[in-house]
């Protein structure tokens, strides 16, 4: 899993080639993987009854059932959520904030003489971030397997 978001995210890092990891979709679609296989394996390890103990905090008193379930399966879900979104929006984020760069690179050039002075800033700051950008692309890697064994974590606790 390591392998597959590393290599998508520098793939992007490559000129005129897009970042496969900065779609929604590809994004959406791995943590779905991810969140299927645990819970398939929590479905084999504990029974099916395990899905409702994990929505049921222990101790709770029956009436309060009716509002906990749902608020619980809310929060398990956003899981899902935050691991698609976390990776998506920063190799979005990070070809949005290079694009924007560029552009106003380019019009300090198109403006003349003096604005070509301008011009240098935000290119010092593109190349920077070409490198931040592959930074972040390896962290986001290193993120996205870490996460995926925190939520692996809960099929050897037993609720």
């Amino acid at each position: 899993m390591f392998a597959f978001v590393v290599a998508n995210n520098l793939r992007g890092r490559i000129p005129y080639a897009d970042t496969a990891t900065a779609s929604l979709g590809l994004t959406l679609w791995t943590a779905l993987a991810v969140f299927g296989s645990l819970i398939t394996l929590r479905i084999r390890r504990h029974g099916v009854s395990y899905l409702f103990r994990l929505f049921r905090p222990s101790g709770t008193p029956f009436p309060l059932l009716f509002l906990l379930i749902p608020i619980e399966a809310i929060s398990y879900s956003f899981r899902l959520v935050s691991l698609a979104v976390r990776l998506f929006a920063n190799r979005r984020a990070g070809h949005t904030l290079r694009k924007v760069l560029i552009g106003f690179g380019y019009t300090f050039l198109t403006l003349g003489d003096l604005y070509a002075l301008a011009a240098v800033l935000p290119g010092l700051v593109v190349f920077v971030l070409v490198f931040l950008e592959r930074a972040v692309a390896v962290i986001q890697a290193y993120i996205f397997l870490t996460l995926r064994r925190i939520y692996r974590k809960d099929l050897y606790v037993a609720h």
